[in-house]
């Protein structure tokens, strides 16, 4: 087994096909050991970029069940610490193995370089015990759960004992945010489960570089020895069949668009439990109040900006709708100033990726029927802006805002459902007064407008605590006393 503290980085490079261009190399992390190899060619699902990971070595991706978890009897403390020096480590400009991670990421992300390098960093602040230990008080009534058997004793007498037991869980990362391999990591490791990771098309890099920093500091640890990170192509059922099984895990966490969640839904059943954080759409509801004079209309549009913007408009929590109460003289005064925050914060980020052409179009064809619809900008990836009365029927991305005028915001209720994330609302002071109906609907969060990114730490992701989720909540009954 390789003592990956001592392994130089390896190159990005990689091999090359038919003496073209190069292919680039996605090794596996496998509890502790690094996997290299080019046996399986593969391509990115954004950028149609080639790269070349190892055959998944399927004895070596399941921890055997009558073997106890390596995080079981580790204390969540010491786990906590390993953690926030994990954190240190992966903001450290001396760790080549995290440069390395930059430098492969942006061969098959579609953000630029710095946005790709800046997620990587934020990411790591979650890495903080304040944060960490709020997480799991905010998940377990009593946390002790986590590390011992907990004596309970009902009215009747009877005595028993509670533990939240060490989980097997197999995660489906997404390839928008390094954020979330981040938060994978430290949830799978406070819950003490055994973990493994399959990485997204779009980022097959970022995990193995996290487990990797992880080993620099302690390639024997717990924490690294319960993980492994691998990637295959999603729905290939040679290799699914195989792993989505009760006999190995517990529960399949999948983040995800549309297609990654029904394409795991047909392997649940009886002992394998689904964990699904679905595809999400986060939009904004501004009042009259937004538009009752320049500085109300000035502060609004770069509060909305500010949500549309979030890692180039790729995370859900990104608002893509923005529901706008007035008529359709301040509501156009209103988009022309959002589009101005929207293009300069574009030129800002340096992602001026253009539209896809399907996009493109649907937007050229609405610039025609100038009647119902009003569009400020271009559709050339530096930020656009389509006011209409009901929302587009294409899915809102890269830079692209859609105001939609409403004489009322409650008229805008009608919208919410089931995929509504989060809603950025504008005056604060009503954000009371449509919380009920938003829950309603089926939304998840409400927040001011402008603060659709952070979130307050330990409350609840995609209305569940995760973490309570993700143990294996077993009871010793010890009879009556």
């Amino acid at each position: 087994m390789n003592d990956l503290s001592e392994l130089a980085p390896v190159r990005a490079g990689g091999v090359f096909a038919d003496g073209a261009e190069p292919i680039i190399s996605a090794p596996f992390f496998l509890r502790g050991e690094l996997l290299e190899g080019h046996d399986v060619t593969q391509r990115s699902r954004d950028l149609g970029v080639t790269f070349a990971t190892p055959h998944i070595p399927m004895d070596r991706v399941v921890h055997p069940r009558i073997e106890l978890p390596p995080l079981l009897n580790v204390p969540l403390a010491e786990i906590i610490d390993f953690l926030v020096e994990t954190g240190q480590r992966i903001t450290d400009p001396k760790n080549d193995i995290m440069q390395e991670c930059i430098d492969r990421m942006c061969s098959t992300h579609i953000l630029p370089r710095e946005v790709v390098a800046n997620s990587a960093r934020h990411a790591a602040a979650y890495l903080d015990k304040r944060t960490l230990m709020a997480e799991v008080e905010q998940n377990f009534p009593d946390p002790r759960a986590l590390d011992e058997w907990i004596p309970k004793q009902d009215y009747t007498g009877r005595k028993s004992f509670v533990r939240a037991f060490a989980p097997r869980l197999i995660h489906v990362l997404p390839g928008n945010s390094p954020g979330v391999a981040v938060k994978s990591i430290a949830q799978g490791a406070m819950v003490k489960a055994v973990n493994l990771f399959k990485m997204s098309s779009a980022d097959p890099f970022t995990m193995t570089a996290l487990l990797r920093t992880m080993a620099s500091i302690d390639a024997d640890h717990p924490i690294v020895k319960s993980m492994s990170a691998v990637y295959w192509r999603g729905g290939d059922e040679a290799i699914e069949r195989v792993l989505y099984r009760p006999q190995y895990f517990d529960k399949l966490v999948a983040w995800g668009g549309g297609d990654a969640i029904n394409n795991v839904i047909k392997y649940i059943g009886p002992g394998f439990q689904l964990v699904s954080f679905d595809p999400k759409t986060s939009i904004s509801m501004l009042g009259r109040e937004a538009l009752a004079s320049e500085a109300a209309m000035d502060e609004a549009a770069e509060l909305a900006a500010t949500d549309i913007m979030i890692l180039g408009q790729e995370a859900c929590v990104c608002s893509r709708y923005q529901f706008v109460e007035g008529d359709v003289a301040d509501v156009d005064r209103f988009c022309a100033k959002l589009h101005a925050r929207i293009a300069a914060k574009a030129a800002a980020s340096g992602d001026v990726r253009p539209l896809d052409m399907d996009m493109r179009e649907q937007i050229e064809s609405l610039m025609m029927m100038d009647d119902e619809y009003g569009v400020w900008g271009r559709t050339d990836g530096k930020g656009i802006v389509i006011r209409s009365d009901e929302p587009v029927d294409f899915h809102p991305i890269n830079k692209t805002a859609n105001v939609v005028r409403v004489d009322s915001l409650d008229d805008a209720v009608k919208y919410i459902n089931v995929a509504t994330q989060t809603v950025g609302f504008y005056p604060f002071d009503r954000m009371p007064t449509y919380r009920d109906r938003l829950a309603s609907g089926g939304a998840q969060r409400i927040v001011h407008l402008g603060e659709a990114g952070p979130s307050t730490i330990g409350n609840p992701h995609d209305a569940m605590y995760a973490l309570h989720r993700f143990v294996h909540w077993m009871a010793h009954e010890d009879g009556k006393g």
